[in-house]
């Protein structure tokens, strides 16, 4: 497993001075979304976002926050929805990023899913575990079993993407999971969740989702950094205060499901997981304000503390307030 997740980061080993290059067309550039059912996703469906900021984007769908960062690194995307775990993991080896939206808060919408026979936490010793590589799942899954005194050598954790998590499941092989949707879905057809990540967050361990850009296309295109805030918290907004039209039968979620592929009523069940702090609740201290007291900041400190510890990094930087930045956020509220 430690060659896998050391495999999964070696990708994203660059030195600070490094320049990312992006898109040469100042109107163009490369978003990053992961799979999962989140509102903002219609906005990608029906190219509501492109049009409404006037900018060519070009949406990739990736498997996973590492995946994400690996090509962040190598300058063929520039802004990403990446889980805490890669996040703190990426700039502790120098990556140059920016968080600068909350996109999830990890509760009911990530778990561990386990065979039926596993009754507690503590019976995981000895079994066979997986999850994405470096991401936010891996994280919590360590953390697990830190918290219940089990060795890494006292349980066999593969880092492996979802699909394979899936395939892996369905033979046999893999005794649980800690997985997102649609692999969450899957797994708990004949398995049952022993915690959740909001379970494990209130056992200290919290993640979050947030959306970052490379410093370089966050110092020279603000504007539309802040007019993409306003398009994603704008659907967040409708499915906090709306949630009739996000029912199986709205447009809303028949644009997801196409796009993610899936039934509208699986993405309906999926999407009332979704936790997402309003923008004025984002904007302080126990998020993005602050700086190095940022909520994001002490939680990237304290995940890297700990991959430190199990030895997925070499290094711990002193600070992490220089990798999050509210500016686009606090721009994008006095706009709305």
């Amino acid at each position: 497993m430690r060659k896998l997740f050391t495999a999964a980061l070696a990708g994203l080993s660059l030195s600070a001075s490094v320049s990312l290059a992006f898109a040469a067309d100042d109107k163009k550039v490369v978003i990053a979304y992961q799979t999962g059912s989140t509102p903002y996703f219609v906005g990608i469906a029906n190219g509501e976002i492109a049009k409404k900021t006037g900018w060519d984007i070009e949406f990739r769908r990736f498997n996973s926050g590492a995946d994400i960062f690996a090509a962040i690194a190598s300058g063929a995307v520039q802004i990403g929805d990446v889980g805490s775990s890669p996040y703190a993991a990426a700039v502790s080896k120098g990556l140059d990023v920016k968080g600068f939206y909350i996109s999830s808060v990890s509760r009911d919408g990530e778990a561990l899913v386990v065979r039926p026979e596993i009754a507690s936490p503590k019976d995981l010793k000895g079994k066979k575990l997986a999850a994405a590589p470096v991401s936010t799942d891996h994280y919590q899954l360590l953390a697990v079993l830190k918290q219940e005194g089990i060795a890494e050598k006292d349980a066999q954790v593969i880092a492996i993407p979802q699909p394979e998590i899936v395939a892996a499941w369905k033979r046999g092989d893999i005794d649980g999971a800690f997985v997102w949707d649609p692999a969450l879905s899957e797994l708990k057809k004949n398995g049952k969740v022993l915690l959740t990540a909001g379970e494990v967050a209130d056992r200290g361990a919290p993640t979050f989702s947030a959306l970052v850009a490379t410093g370089e296309f966050a110092k020279e295109h603000p504007e539309f950094l802040t007019q993409y805030v306003q398009q994603v918290d704008g659907y967040f907004t409708s499915f906090a205060n709306d949630k009739a039209a996000w029912g199986p039968d709205s447009e809303n979620i028949k644009l997801i499901a196409g796009l993610q592929g899936g039934t509208p009523a699986d993405h309906a069940e999926r999407i009332k997981t979704t936790v997402v702090p309003p923008l004025a609740e984002q904007l302080s201290d126990k998020w993005l304000g602050g700086g190095e007291n940022s909520g994001v900041a002490k939680i990237l400190k304290d995940t890297a503390g700990f991959l430190k510890e199990q030895r997925k990094i070499t290094a711990v930087k002193d600070n992490y307030g220089s990798f999050v930045d509210p500016q686009y956020a606090a721009a994008a509220k006095v706009s709305n």
